[in-house]
């Protein structure tokens, strides 16, 4: 292990492009031992974002730092941290052991390195083919590899299922979980939830450059608002009595039905009995985590949310 925690914090970062702002006064901190992932629909500032914590692209404002400094004060870069943006440029014709080797002279780690990490990654049995001859998923396993070569205690990974079948993903997912488990830092950036909901512990969602959640992914799901669907014969009665009840979060449905959020079916269905209203119908809705996301990145929870930002919690 190397000296340092391998803790990225983020503190208040801000990026303009001209009139443009990419981020805007973005906060976070990914501690060693987990996996994290960085979330948001593609344009929410989440490639800008990482190309400022590796030192490509310099902030307006705002700190990005790993183990405390910025990167271009980091000794050895390569062994601190390893990354993927994008898909990497790999010469077609170059094996997959001399592609890393280019890498091995750079970063000053022995060329034996190069093997290792293709047996990581699964690709020991291609090291000797054309890199032009790969799938769009071992050419993901040959940037990883490369992200890995120095060993580095932080790994920053841009959308790495891009183009993984589903053993590939289930492969992403067990290595950076026992990488994450030997104290090690993931950090991994997705628009799509589903994609890493299995992979992540916690979780930093974006939207148009600031941040909407951040805290764990169990927290979360916690707090979705599951909804209560019910059908009576008298929709404004029923309404009235759960109002009357403090009970306001209610919503009329275009297909006659009223939408009831927290409270469980019970308590709608007891209202209901105390009001004298049937009940024709009644399900509770789970919003799945997927739709969560949809909600917070465009912009649906903007009157929903409370003040003041916490961690853990949902950003102002």
């Amino acid at each position: 292990m190397h000296d340092g925690s391998g803790l990225i914090a983020v503190q208040n970062l801000t990026k303009h492009f001209g009139p443009v702002a990419a981020v805007q006064n973005l906060s976070f901190t990914v501690s060693p031992g987990s996996v994290t992932g960085f979330l948001g629909p593609n344009g929410a500032g989440k490639t800008t974002t990482l190309r400022m914590l590796l030192g490509l692209v310099r902030p307006t404002s705002g700190t990005a730092t790993i183990n405390g400094r910025p990167f271009h004060q980091l000794g050895r870069p390569g062994r601190v941290v390893g990354a993927v943006l994008e898909a990497q440029g790999f010469h077609p014709r170059r094996t997959a052991r001399n592609h890393l080797r280019v890498y091995t002279a750079a970063i000053g780690v022995p060329d034996a390195q190069a093997d290792q990490v293709l047996t990581l990654v699964g690709l020991g049995s291609a090291a000797d083919r054309s890199v032009g001859g790969f799938s769009l998923g071992m050419k993901q396993r040959l940037a990883v590899a490369t992200a890995l070569l120095g060993d580095p205690q932080v790994l920053v990974l841009d959308e790495p299922a891009n183009g993984l079948d589903p053993e590939g993903i289930a492969w992403l997912r067990n290595f950076l979980q026992s990488f994450a488990r030997m104290g090690r830092t993931v950090l991994i950036s997705s628009h799509l939830l589903a994609e890493v909901e299995q992979t992540v512990d916690q979780v930093v969602i974006v939207s148009r450059g600031q941040t909407v959640y951040y805290g764990p992914l169990e927290q979360l799901r916690q707090q979705q608002q599951r909804r209560v669907l019910v059908q009576p014969s008298d929709i404004g009665a029923l309404a009235g009595a759960l109002q009357a009840e403090g009970v306001t979060a209610i919503e009329q449905l275009p297909d006659g039905r009223l939408a009831v959020s927290g409270v469980d079916s019970k308590h709608v269905a007891d209202c209901a009995l105390r009001a004298g209203v049937s009940i024709y119908g009644i399900q509770e809705e789970q919003v799945d985590l997927e739709q969560l996301f949809f909600r917070l990145t465009s912009g649906q929870y903007a009157g929903h949310v409370p003040a003041p930002y916490q961690q853990g919690g949902w950003a102002r």
